[in-house]
């Protein structure tokens, strides 16, 4: 069986940490996420929610754009802050290696 030509951009095996927390928010919205460290992304972390399956590349400067959680994981306004207010322990600041 032949199998088709790819023209890889990147491909690249690294060793990972990963988070695994389930908590409840004072509002009562239950998250369930994997956060990924790794070296690349500049630091920021790979953040997936479990229940929905939506993984963001998610950094300090993202928790500050108005809209982001909310339209990355499709939440209300009130359950993205509370997760960002959870995020913002998590993420720490971003190093730029390049």
């Amino acid at each position: 069986m032949m199998l088709p030509e790819y023209d890889f951009m990147s491909d690249s095996t690294e060793e990972t940490s990963t988070r695994f927390t389930t908590f409840i928010t004072p509002g009562l919205k239950r998250f369930d996420l994997a956060i990924t460290s790794t070296e690349r992304f500049y630091g920021k972390k790979l953040v997936t929610d479990l229940q929905s399956g939506k993984t963001a590349i998610i950094g300090p400067d993202d928790l500050e754009q108005e809209g982001y959680l909310e339209h990355t994981f499709k939440l209300t306004e009130e359950e993205a802050g509370e997760l960002a207010g959870f995020l913002y322990l998590v993420v720490g600041t971003v190093n730029f290696t390049d």
